[in-house]
C-alpha cells in the first residue's frame, strides 16, 4: 500500500511543487542525493573514490514536457562529462531518455543521446541508459541497440527483474555485447507485465544474475577498466544481501574473477555493505544522483524500502 502511494506521489505535479519547497523534505532527501549542483556531486564522488568506491553520476530529471527542457538537460549532461574529465574522478554517467525528450519526439531523444554518447567516447567514458516504466521499455532498448549497432560500444542499459520479458531482453542485449545493470525495478507495474510478489522478483533476479555471470565467463568480457569508468558486462545492482551472496557463489562456482563482477548500490544506503565488498576485491559502484529535480527520485526511494519511510517520518519531529 505504501509503495503504491509513494509511486503515485512521484508522478503528482501538485505534490512535487509543494514538497520540493519544503525544507524538511530536502533535509531528509539529501541522505540519498549528493547535492543540487555538479560541484557538490563531484565532491561526493571524490569522497567515494578515496574509499575505493566507483560512481555513476545521474543528473536528476525525467518526463520533460518541452523541447527547450530536453535541450537544457542534454547540455547539462554534456557539461557533466566535461567536469568529470576535468576533476579526474572515477565516474561514468547515467541518463534517462524521458529527460532527453523521449515522450516529446523519438527523433529528438536519439539526437541528444547520440551526441552524449559520442562526447563520452571522446572523453573515454561510458553512458548507462537508465530504464523507466514499462511504457518506455521497447523504445529504450531499441535506441540503445541501434546505437550499439552503429559502432558506439560505450553505451549500456538496465534490465528490471520484475518484468516477465527481462530474460528474453537480456539475451538479446548480450548478443550485441551491451553491458547490463541488473535491478529489481522501482515502478508500479500491472500484474500482467511484472511479478507482483517479491519472492518471484527475487527468483527472477537470481536467474538473470546467473545468465550475466555465466556469459561473462563464456565470452571473456573484459573487466572494469582501471579508470573506473567502464563497467564489466555484469553489474548487479541491489542492497539485498541474499541476492549479492547468490551472485558471489555463482561467480565462484564458475571461476569468474572478482574484477569481472561489479556490484552497484545507491548513494546513502548501506555504506557498510559497500565497503565490505570492496575489501573482498569486487568493484563497487555507487549511483550518485544530484540536481534540483530530485523529488520523483526521492519518492521512489521511499517506495522501495519501509525503513526509508520511517527515517523520513522520524525526522518530522526533529529540529
Amino acid at each position: 500500500m505504501l509503495r503504491s502511494l509513494f509511486i503515485a506521489l512521484s508522478k503528482a505535479y501538485w505534490a512535487q511543487r509543494w514538497i520540493s519547497r519544503w525544507g524538511l523534505a530536502w533535509r531528509v532527501a539529501s541522505r540519498f542525493i549528493a547535492g543540487e549542483t555538479v560541484e557538490q556531486a563531484l565532491r561526493a564522488v571524490q569522497v567515494l573514490n578515496q574509499q575505493g568506491l566507483l560512481a555513476t553520476l545521474d543528473q536528476l530529471g525525467e518526463n520533460t514536457q518541452t523541447v527547450q527542457d530536453a535541450e537544457q538537460a542534454a547540455q547539462g549532461i554534456l557539461h557533466l562529462l566535461e567536469e568529470i574529465e576535468r576533476a579526474g574522478v572515477q565516474a561514468n554517467v547515467s541518463v534517462k531518455l524521458s529527460q532527453l525528450g523521449l515522450v516529446i519526439d523519438p527523433q529528438l531523444v536519439v539526437r541528444h543521446l547520440r551526441q552524449i554518447v559520442e562526447k563520452a567516447r571522446q572523453l573515454n567514458n561510458f553512458i548507462r541508459v537508465d530504464m523507466e516504466d514499462s511504457t518506455l521499455t521497447d523504445a529504450t532498448l531499441k535506441i540503445v541497440a541501434d546505437l550499439r549497432d552503429s559502432g558506439l560500444d560505450n553505451v549500456g542499459t538496465v534490465i528490471q527483474s520484475y518484468l516477465y520479458r527481462s530474460m528474453e531482453d537480456t539475451q538479446k542485449l548480450i548478443e550485441r555485447g551491451i553491458k547490463i545493470r541488473l535491478v529489481k525495478g522501482a515502478y508500479q507495474e500491472p500484474p500482467h507485465l511484472a511479478y507482483p510478489k517479491k519472492r518471484d522478483v527475487d527468483a527472477a533476479f537470481d536467474r538473470l544474475s546467473d545468465l550475466l555471470i555465466d556469459t561473462s565467463l563464456r565470452f571473456d568480457y573484459l573487466p572494469a577498466t582501471a579508470s573506473g569508468r567502464f563497467p564489466p558486462l555484469a553489474a548487479i545492482a541491489t542492497h539485498d544481501e541474499k541476492r549479492i551472496e547468490h551472485a558471489i557463489q555463482r561467480a565462484k562456482s564458475c571461476g569468474l574473477p572478482v574484477v569481472r563482477l561489479e556490484f552497484q548500490m545507491l548513494y546513502g544506503i548501506r555504506r557498510d555493505l559497500q565497503l565490505a565488498l570492496v575489501k573482498q576485491g569486487y568493484p563497487v559502484r555507487i549511483y550518485v544522483p544530484f540536481g534540483t529535480h530530485w523529488y520523483p527520485y526521492f519518492m521512489r526511494r521511499l517506495a522501495e524500502r519501509p525503513a526509508n519511510v520511517w527515517f523520513f517520518v522520524s525526522n518530522l519531529f526533529q529540529r
